[in-house]
Protein backbone atom coordinates (compact mmCIF):
# COMPACT_ATOMS: atom_id res chain seq x y z
CA UNK A 1 0.00 0.00 0.00
CA UNK A 2 1.24 3.59 -0.07
CA UNK A 3 2.67 5.76 2.28
CA UNK A 4 0.99 8.76 1.00
CA UNK A 5 -2.04 9.87 -1.42
CA UNK A 6 -3.08 12.97 -2.10
CA UNK A 7 -6.03 14.10 -3.19
CA UNK A 8 -6.81 15.94 -5.61
CA UNK A 9 -10.42 17.17 -4.93
CA UNK A 10 -12.40 19.26 -2.37
CA UNK A 11 -15.49 19.07 0.32
CA UNK A 12 -16.88 16.06 0.91
CA UNK A 13 -15.31 13.71 -1.85
CA UNK A 14 -12.23 15.00 -0.28
CA UNK A 15 -13.28 13.72 3.36
CA UNK A 16 -14.26 10.52 1.76
CA UNK A 17 -11.24 9.44 0.16
CA UNK A 18 -8.77 10.97 3.27
CA UNK A 19 -11.03 8.98 5.56
CA UNK A 20 -10.66 6.02 3.92
CA UNK A 21 -6.68 6.46 3.19
CA UNK A 22 -6.34 6.79 7.03
CA UNK A 23 -8.32 3.33 7.57
CA UNK A 24 -5.43 1.96 5.37
CA UNK A 25 -2.65 3.45 7.00
CA UNK A 26 -1.88 6.01 4.61
CA UNK A 27 -0.77 9.71 4.62
CA UNK A 28 -3.38 11.77 2.82
CA UNK A 29 -2.58 15.31 1.63
CA UNK A 30 -5.31 17.53 0.32
CA UNK A 31 -5.42 20.41 -1.78
CA UNK A 32 -6.82 23.73 -1.72
CA UNK A 33 -8.20 27.12 -3.71
CA UNK A 34 -7.75 30.13 -1.78
CA UNK A 35 -11.48 30.47 -1.36
CA UNK A 36 -11.01 26.95 0.99
CA UNK A 37 -8.21 27.48 2.88
CA UNK A 38 -9.30 27.21 6.58
CA UNK A 39 -12.27 25.09 5.84
CA UNK A 40 -13.29 22.76 8.44
CA UNK A 41 -13.04 19.83 5.87
CA UNK A 42 -9.34 20.30 5.45
CA UNK A 43 -8.65 19.43 9.29
CA UNK A 44 -9.12 15.71 7.99
CA UNK A 45 -5.90 16.05 6.35
CA UNK A 46 -2.48 15.33 7.68
CA UNK A 47 -1.02 17.99 5.00
CA UNK A 48 -2.78 20.84 2.82
CA UNK A 49 -1.15 22.57 -0.29
CA UNK A 50 -2.75 25.80 -1.71
CA UNK A 51 -2.67 25.06 -5.44
CA UNK A 52 -4.78 28.78 -7.02
CA UNK A 53 -7.30 30.86 -6.48
CA UNK A 54 -10.94 30.36 -5.84
CA UNK A 55 -12.92 29.48 -9.55
CA UNK A 56 -11.78 26.17 -10.35
CA UNK A 57 -9.68 26.86 -13.46
CA UNK A 58 -7.48 28.52 -11.07
CA UNK A 59 -7.39 25.97 -8.70
CA UNK A 60 -9.02 22.51 -8.64
CA UNK A 61 -8.50 22.27 -12.81
CA UNK A 62 -4.50 23.03 -12.38
CA UNK A 63 -3.25 19.65 -13.59
CA UNK A 64 0.95 20.99 -13.35
CA UNK A 65 0.57 23.05 -9.92
CA UNK A 66 -2.06 19.73 -8.30
CA UNK A 67 0.96 17.22 -9.74
CA UNK A 68 3.58 19.42 -8.14
CA UNK A 69 2.17 19.43 -4.83
CA UNK A 70 1.95 15.56 -5.29
CA UNK A 71 5.89 15.55 -5.71
CA UNK A 72 6.45 17.93 -2.97
CA UNK A 73 4.60 16.57 -0.22
CA UNK A 74 6.18 13.00 -1.32
CA UNK A 75 3.09 11.42 -2.41
CA UNK A 76 2.91 8.18 -4.09
CA UNK A 77 -0.50 8.55 -5.81
CA UNK A 78 -3.21 10.50 -6.26
CA UNK A 79 -7.26 9.71 -6.07
CA UNK A 80 -9.32 11.98 -7.85
CA UNK A 81 -12.35 11.59 -6.33
CA UNK A 82 -15.43 12.41 -9.23
CA UNK A 83 -15.80 16.25 -11.07
CA UNK A 84 -13.17 18.40 -11.70
CA UNK A 85 -10.05 15.85 -13.36
CA UNK A 86 -11.81 12.36 -12.50
CA UNK A 87 -12.09 11.41 -16.25
CA UNK A 88 -9.29 13.34 -17.42
CA UNK A 89 -6.86 11.20 -19.42
CA UNK A 90 -4.59 14.13 -20.03
CA UNK A 91 -4.26 14.52 -16.08
CA UNK A 92 -4.25 10.69 -14.91
CA UNK A 93 -1.14 10.37 -18.37
CA UNK A 94 0.25 13.66 -16.60
CA UNK A 95 0.45 11.88 -13.21
CA UNK A 96 1.96 8.87 -14.88
CA UNK A 97 4.85 10.51 -16.32
CA UNK A 98 5.83 11.93 -12.95
CA UNK A 99 6.02 9.01 -11.01
CA UNK A 100 3.14 9.32 -9.85
CA UNK A 101 0.21 6.58 -9.63
CA UNK A 102 -3.24 7.79 -10.49
CA UNK A 103 -5.82 5.96 -9.22
CA UNK A 104 -8.50 4.86 -11.49
CA UNK A 105 -8.15 3.16 -15.12
CA UNK A 106 -5.21 3.99 -17.91
CA UNK A 107 -5.62 6.73 -19.54
CA UNK A 108 -6.11 4.59 -22.71
CA UNK A 109 -9.04 2.94 -21.10
CA UNK A 110 -10.41 6.65 -19.83
CA UNK A 111 -10.00 8.40 -23.12
CA UNK A 112 -12.08 5.54 -24.92
CA UNK A 113 -14.71 5.20 -22.13
CA UNK A 114 -14.95 8.81 -21.26
CA UNK A 115 -16.43 10.06 -24.60
CA UNK A 116 -20.12 8.91 -25.13
CA UNK A 117 -19.48 7.32 -28.42
CA UNK A 118 -16.30 5.28 -28.48
CA UNK A 119 -17.91 3.77 -25.58
CA UNK A 120 -20.76 2.65 -27.31
CA UNK A 121 -18.47 0.78 -29.81
CA UNK A 122 -16.47 -1.38 -26.98
CA UNK A 123 -19.69 -1.87 -25.58
CA UNK A 124 -21.22 -3.03 -28.37
CA UNK A 125 -18.43 -5.36 -29.16
CA UNK A 126 -18.74 -6.55 -25.61
CA UNK A 127 -21.81 -7.94 -26.44
CA UNK A 128 -24.21 -4.95 -24.77
CA UNK A 129 -27.52 -3.92 -26.63
CA UNK A 130 -27.11 -0.18 -27.68
CA UNK A 131 -30.17 2.08 -27.98
CA UNK A 132 -30.87 2.83 -31.69
CA UNK A 133 -29.48 5.91 -33.18
CA UNK A 134 -26.38 7.50 -35.37
CA UNK A 135 -24.00 5.20 -36.19
CA UNK A 136 -21.25 7.53 -35.01
CA UNK A 137 -20.98 11.21 -34.46
CA UNK A 138 -23.00 13.35 -36.58
CA UNK A 139 -21.65 15.57 -39.60
CA UNK A 140 -23.92 18.08 -39.63
CA UNK A 141 -27.92 19.17 -38.58
CA UNK A 142 -28.78 17.20 -41.99
CA UNK A 143 -27.88 13.92 -40.85
CA UNK A 144 -29.61 14.75 -37.54
CA UNK A 145 -32.50 15.07 -38.92
CA UNK A 146 -31.69 11.91 -41.61
CA UNK A 147 -31.26 9.87 -38.34
CA UNK A 148 -34.02 11.18 -36.36
CA UNK A 149 -36.80 10.40 -39.22
CA UNK A 150 -35.31 6.73 -39.74
CA UNK A 151 -35.58 5.97 -35.45
CA UNK A 152 -38.87 7.63 -35.06
CA UNK A 153 -39.57 10.74 -32.75
CA UNK A 154 -38.83 11.79 -29.83
CA UNK A 155 -34.56 11.70 -30.11
CA UNK A 156 -32.13 12.92 -28.16
CA UNK A 157 -28.88 15.24 -28.67
CA UNK A 158 -25.80 14.35 -26.92
CA UNK A 159 -22.83 15.94 -26.61
CA UNK A 160 -19.73 13.30 -27.25
CA UNK A 161 -17.98 14.19 -23.67
CA UNK A 162 -18.70 15.21 -20.69
CA UNK A 163 -22.32 14.87 -18.78
CA UNK A 164 -24.16 16.70 -15.96
CA UNK A 165 -26.64 16.93 -19.06
CA UNK A 166 -24.72 19.86 -20.77
CA UNK A 167 -25.10 19.67 -24.40
CA UNK A 168 -28.29 17.30 -24.33
CA UNK A 169 -31.63 18.46 -25.67
CA UNK A 170 -34.54 16.55 -26.43
CA UNK A 171 -36.35 17.24 -29.75
CA UNK A 172 -39.74 16.16 -30.63
CA UNK A 173 -40.35 17.61 -34.34
CA UNK A 174 -37.35 18.42 -37.33
CA UNK A 175 -37.81 21.92 -36.72
CA UNK A 176 -36.36 21.39 -33.00
CA UNK A 177 -33.64 19.23 -34.05
CA UNK A 178 -32.45 21.62 -36.30
CA UNK A 179 -32.91 24.41 -33.89
CA UNK A 180 -31.20 22.28 -30.85
CA UNK A 181 -28.88 21.55 -33.05
CA UNK A 182 -26.18 24.26 -32.86
CA UNK A 183 -27.16 25.47 -29.76
CA UNK A 184 -26.33 21.43 -28.26
CA UNK A 185 -22.95 21.81 -30.50
CA UNK A 186 -21.94 25.71 -28.89
CA UNK A 187 -22.67 24.47 -25.23
CA UNK A 188 -20.71 21.15 -25.82
CA UNK A 189 -17.80 23.14 -26.97
CA UNK A 190 -17.89 25.55 -24.56
CA UNK A 191 -18.49 22.96 -21.02
CA UNK A 192 -15.97 20.09 -22.54
CA UNK A 193 -13.80 21.91 -25.55
CA UNK A 194 -15.25 19.32 -27.64
CA UNK A 195 -18.78 20.05 -29.63
CA UNK A 196 -19.14 16.30 -31.21
CA UNK A 197 -22.65 15.12 -30.80
CA UNK A 198 -24.68 12.04 -32.09
CA UNK A 199 -28.39 11.13 -31.62
CA UNK A 200 -30.69 8.23 -30.18
CA UNK A 201 -34.22 7.41 -29.98
CA UNK A 202 -35.03 9.10 -26.73
CA UNK A 203 -36.33 6.56 -24.45
CA UNK A 204 -40.21 8.25 -22.74
CA UNK A 205 -40.05 7.23 -18.86
CA UNK A 206 -36.94 5.08 -19.17
CA UNK A 207 -35.25 4.00 -16.23
CA UNK A 208 -31.42 4.77 -15.03
CA UNK A 209 -30.06 1.84 -13.93
CA UNK A 210 -26.46 1.34 -13.16
CA UNK A 211 -24.12 -1.23 -12.12
CA UNK A 212 -21.03 -1.18 -9.67
CA UNK A 213 -18.31 -2.52 -11.78
CA UNK A 214 -14.73 -3.21 -10.23
CA UNK A 215 -11.69 -4.70 -11.94
CA UNK A 216 -7.97 -5.74 -11.69
CA UNK A 217 -4.75 -5.82 -13.09
CA UNK A 218 -5.41 -10.14 -13.41
CA UNK A 219 -8.15 -9.72 -15.51
CA UNK A 220 -10.90 -10.27 -13.04
CA UNK A 221 -13.86 -8.35 -12.87
CA UNK A 222 -17.30 -8.55 -10.39
CA UNK A 223 -20.10 -6.68 -10.07
CA UNK A 224 -21.97 -5.44 -6.60
CA UNK A 225 -24.87 -4.99 -7.63
CA UNK A 226 -26.76 -2.13 -9.21
CA UNK A 227 -28.05 1.22 -8.35
CA UNK A 228 -31.58 2.84 -9.75
CA UNK A 229 -31.01 6.85 -10.36
CA UNK A 230 -34.04 7.31 -12.12
CA UNK A 231 -35.22 10.65 -9.76
CA UNK A 232 -33.07 13.37 -11.67
CA UNK A 233 -33.15 17.11 -12.41
CA UNK A 234 -32.04 17.82 -15.99
CA UNK A 235 -30.14 14.46 -16.17
CA UNK A 236 -28.53 15.32 -13.04
CA UNK A 237 -29.22 12.31 -10.07
CA UNK A 238 -30.87 13.44 -6.98
CA UNK A 239 -32.11 9.92 -5.10
CA UNK A 240 -30.46 6.69 -6.07
CA UNK A 241 -31.52 3.56 -4.44
CA UNK A 242 -29.79 0.03 -4.51
CA UNK A 243 -31.48 -2.38 -5.39
CA UNK A 244 -33.74 -1.20 -7.79
CA UNK A 245 -37.65 -2.12 -7.67
CA UNK A 246 -37.99 -2.11 -11.33
CA UNK A 247 -35.62 -5.64 -11.37
CA UNK A 248 -36.59 -8.87 -10.71
CA UNK A 249 -34.14 -11.10 -9.24
CA UNK A 250 -33.22 -12.99 -12.17
CA UNK A 251 -32.94 -9.61 -14.10
CA UNK A 252 -30.22 -8.66 -11.16
CA UNK A 253 -28.31 -11.46 -11.59
CA UNK A 254 -28.35 -11.22 -15.70
CA UNK A 255 -27.58 -7.59 -15.95
CA UNK A 256 -24.63 -8.24 -13.35
CA UNK A 257 -23.09 -10.61 -15.21
CA UNK A 258 -23.26 -9.14 -17.85
CA UNK A 259 -21.57 -5.77 -17.13
CA UNK A 260 -18.98 -7.68 -15.32
CA UNK A 261 -18.12 -9.60 -18.61
CA UNK A 262 -18.24 -6.27 -20.43
CA UNK A 263 -16.09 -4.86 -17.68
CA UNK A 264 -13.36 -8.22 -18.21
CA UNK A 265 -13.84 -7.38 -22.04
CA UNK A 266 -12.31 -4.06 -22.11
CA UNK A 267 -9.48 -4.56 -19.54
CA UNK A 268 -10.78 -2.51 -16.67
CA UNK A 269 -8.85 -1.62 -13.97
CA UNK A 270 -10.56 0.11 -10.62
CA UNK A 271 -13.40 0.86 -9.82
CA UNK A 272 -16.59 2.36 -12.77
CA UNK A 273 -19.87 2.27 -13.44
CA UNK A 274 -21.69 1.18 -16.48
CA UNK A 275 -24.99 2.67 -16.97
CA UNK A 276 -28.13 1.64 -18.57
CA UNK A 277 -31.65 2.65 -19.47
CA UNK A 278 -34.68 0.23 -19.10
CA UNK A 279 -37.26 0.76 -22.05
CA UNK A 280 -40.85 1.05 -20.11
CA UNK A 281 -42.95 -1.14 -22.06
CA UNK A 282 -40.19 -3.82 -22.70
CA UNK A 283 -38.19 -3.39 -19.78
CA UNK A 284 -34.84 -3.79 -22.34
CA UNK A 285 -31.64 -2.58 -20.82
CA UNK A 286 -29.77 -0.69 -23.20
CA UNK A 287 -26.01 0.74 -22.46
CA UNK A 288 -26.10 4.63 -22.40
CA UNK A 289 -22.11 5.08 -20.93
CA UNK A 290 -19.74 4.34 -18.25
CA UNK A 291 -18.72 6.49 -15.70
CA UNK A 292 -14.77 5.59 -15.10
CA UNK A 293 -14.29 6.87 -11.99
CA UNK A 294 -15.79 6.62 -8.35
CA UNK A 295 -19.45 7.70 -8.31
CA UNK A 296 -21.79 9.99 -5.85
CA UNK A 297 -23.64 7.80 -4.79
CA UNK A 298 -21.48 5.30 -3.93
CA UNK A 299 -22.52 4.93 -0.68
CA UNK A 300 -26.00 3.08 -1.11
CA UNK A 301 -24.01 0.29 -2.90
CA UNK A 302 -21.34 0.08 -0.10
CA UNK A 303 -24.57 -0.14 2.08
CA UNK A 304 -26.28 -3.33 0.67
CA UNK A 305 -22.93 -4.92 0.14
CA UNK A 306 -20.38 -4.38 3.15
CA UNK A 307 -17.70 -3.72 0.71
CA UNK A 308 -16.01 -0.37 1.15
CA UNK A 309 -15.26 1.03 -2.88
CA UNK A 310 -12.61 3.74 -1.75
CA UNK A 311 -10.57 0.62 -0.04
CA UNK A 312 -10.91 -1.21 -3.12
CA UNK A 313 -10.01 1.54 -5.86
CA UNK A 314 -6.58 1.37 -3.16
CA UNK A 315 -5.62 -2.09 -3.30
CA UNK A 316 -6.17 -2.33 -6.67
CA UNK A 317 -4.14 0.54 -7.35
CA UNK A 318 -1.37 -0.51 -5.62
CA UNK A 319 -1.06 -3.39 -7.70
CA UNK A 320 -3.35 -5.74 -5.38
CA UNK A 321 -6.44 -7.59 -6.60
CA UNK A 322 -10.12 -7.55 -6.03
CA UNK A 323 -10.60 -8.60 -2.16
CA UNK A 324 -13.41 -10.85 -3.02
CA UNK A 325 -15.02 -13.54 -5.31
CA UNK A 326 -18.36 -12.50 -7.11
CA UNK A 327 -19.30 -15.66 -4.78
CA UNK A 328 -18.37 -13.44 -1.88
CA UNK A 329 -20.85 -10.71 -2.89
CA UNK A 330 -24.47 -10.65 -1.17
CA UNK A 331 -27.05 -8.00 -1.20
CA UNK A 332 -28.48 -7.07 2.24
CA UNK A 333 -31.56 -5.33 2.78
CA UNK A 334 -32.37 -1.84 1.35
CA UNK A 335 -30.41 1.42 0.73
CA UNK A 336 -31.84 5.23 -0.45
CA UNK A 337 -29.46 7.91 -0.82
CA UNK A 338 -30.23 11.54 -1.27
CA UNK A 339 -28.33 14.37 -2.03
CA UNK A 340 -28.72 17.53 0.17
CA UNK A 341 -28.07 20.76 -2.12
CA UNK A 342 -27.80 24.26 -1.19
CA UNK A 343 -30.07 25.10 -3.41
CA UNK A 344 -33.94 26.42 -3.67
CA UNK A 345 -36.37 24.13 -5.45
CA UNK A 346 -39.27 26.85 -5.02
CA UNK A 347 -37.07 29.01 -7.19
CA UNK A 348 -35.62 26.65 -10.20
CA UNK A 349 -33.16 25.25 -7.99
CA UNK A 350 -31.22 28.54 -7.70
CA UNK A 351 -27.95 27.99 -5.03
CA UNK A 352 -28.12 29.69 -1.82
CA UNK A 353 -24.41 29.87 -0.82
CA UNK A 354 -24.01 31.44 2.22
CA UNK A 355 -22.94 30.34 6.26
CA UNK A 356 -24.82 27.24 7.86
CA UNK A 357 -26.13 28.87 10.89
CA UNK A 358 -27.49 25.84 11.86
CA UNK A 359 -26.25 21.70 10.49
CA UNK A 360 -27.55 19.25 12.16
CA UNK A 361 -29.02 15.48 10.73
CA UNK A 362 -30.24 12.93 13.32
CA UNK A 363 -28.62 9.34 13.10
CA UNK A 364 -30.51 7.48 15.88
CA UNK A 365 -34.68 8.50 15.41
CA UNK A 366 -35.33 4.51 15.11
CA UNK A 367 -34.87 1.23 13.03
CA UNK A 368 -32.11 1.41 10.07
CA UNK A 369 -28.72 2.56 9.94
CA UNK A 370 -28.46 6.25 8.97
CA UNK A 371 -24.75 7.70 7.35
CA UNK A 372 -24.20 11.03 6.67
CA UNK A 373 -21.61 12.35 3.93
CA UNK A 374 -20.96 15.79 4.62
CA UNK A 375 -17.99 18.06 4.94
CA UNK A 376 -19.67 20.92 6.49
CA UNK A 377 -20.79 21.67 9.96
CA UNK A 378 -22.66 24.39 11.82
CA UNK A 379 -20.86 27.97 10.83
CA UNK A 380 -19.26 26.88 7.69
CA UNK A 381 -20.13 28.97 4.36
CA UNK A 382 -20.74 27.40 1.24
CA UNK A 383 -18.92 29.31 -1.15
CA UNK A 384 -20.54 30.31 -4.21
CA UNK A 385 -17.46 28.98 -6.83
CA UNK A 386 -18.18 25.17 -6.60
CA UNK A 387 -21.07 22.76 -6.90
CA UNK A 388 -23.99 23.06 -4.08
CA UNK A 389 -23.91 19.44 -2.81
CA UNK A 390 -23.68 20.05 1.28
CA UNK A 391 -24.42 16.20 2.32
CA UNK A 392 -25.38 12.56 1.30
CA UNK A 393 -27.97 10.84 3.82
CA UNK A 394 -28.23 7.07 3.14
CA UNK A 395 -29.81 5.15 4.70
CA UNK A 396 -30.57 1.26 5.16
CA UNK A 397 -33.55 -1.22 6.20
CA UNK A 398 -34.53 -4.57 6.12
CA UNK A 399 -36.43 -3.48 2.99
CA UNK A 400 -37.58 -0.68 0.86
CA UNK A 401 -40.60 0.67 3.03
CA UNK A 402 -38.67 0.77 5.93
CA UNK A 403 -35.57 2.44 4.26
CA UNK A 404 -38.41 5.04 2.88
CA UNK A 405 -39.71 5.56 6.32
CA UNK A 406 -36.23 5.66 7.63
CA UNK A 407 -35.29 8.61 5.28
CA UNK A 408 -38.32 10.59 5.93
CA UNK A 409 -37.80 10.30 9.70
CA UNK A 410 -34.37 11.24 9.07
CA UNK A 411 -34.71 14.61 6.90
CA UNK A 412 -37.94 15.37 8.71
CA UNK A 413 -35.50 15.76 11.58
CA UNK A 414 -32.71 17.55 9.77
CA UNK A 415 -32.03 21.33 10.83
CA UNK A 416 -30.37 23.37 8.36
CA UNK A 417 -29.96 26.75 8.66
CA UNK A 418 -28.62 30.03 6.72
CA UNK A 419 -29.32 28.51 3.32
CA UNK A 420 -32.29 26.81 1.60
CA UNK A 421 -31.95 23.01 0.77
CA UNK A 422 -33.87 20.16 -1.62
CA UNK A 423 -34.96 18.88 1.86
CA UNK A 424 -38.65 19.63 1.35
CA UNK A 425 -38.78 18.44 -2.32
CA UNK A 426 -37.04 15.11 -1.08
CA UNK A 427 -39.50 14.81 1.62
CA UNK A 428 -42.53 15.09 -1.25
CA UNK A 429 -40.90 12.87 -3.62
CA UNK A 430 -40.66 9.89 -0.66
CA UNK A 431 -44.43 10.49 0.81
CA UNK A 432 -45.83 10.32 -3.18
CA UNK A 433 -47.45 7.27 -4.05
CA UNK A 434 -45.66 7.13 -7.31
CA UNK A 435 -42.16 6.71 -5.79
CA UNK A 436 -43.41 4.50 -2.98
CA UNK A 437 -45.15 2.35 -5.36
CA UNK A 438 -41.81 1.33 -7.00
CA UNK A 439 -43.21 1.59 -10.41
CA UNK A 440 -42.07 5.24 -11.47
CA UNK A 441 -40.47 7.61 -13.51
CA UNK A 442 -39.46 11.60 -12.73
CA UNK A 443 -42.61 12.53 -14.82
CA UNK A 444 -45.32 10.62 -12.54
CA UNK A 445 -43.44 12.03 -9.21
CA UNK A 446 -45.91 15.23 -8.45
CA UNK A 447 -44.12 17.92 -8.20
CA UNK A 448 -40.65 17.10 -9.41
CA UNK A 449 -39.46 19.58 -12.24
CA UNK A 450 -38.26 17.87 -15.59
Amino acid sequence: MFRSLLVANRGEVAVRIARAARDAGVRAVGIVSSADQGASWTEEFDEVVCVGGPAPAESYLRMSAIVQAARQTGCAAVHPGWGFLAENARFAALCEQNGLTFIGPAPSTMERMGLKWPSKVAMRAAGLDLTPGSDGLLTDVDEAVRVAQEVGYPVILKADAGGGGRGMRICRTEAEVREAFPSARAEATAAFGNGALFLEKFVTGGRHIEVQIIGDRFGRAVHLFERDCSVQRNHQKLIEESPSPALSAEERTELGARAAQAAAAIGYVGAGTIEFLAAPETGRLSFMEMNTRLQVEHPVTEMVTGIDIVREQLRIAAGGAVGFTQDGVSLEGHSIECRINAEDPSDGFRPTPGTLDEFSIPLDLGPGRVRVDTHVREGAEVPPYYDSLIAKVIVHAADRPQAIETMKRTLGGARITGVSTTIPLHLAVLGSDEFTSGNYDTRSIPGWPA
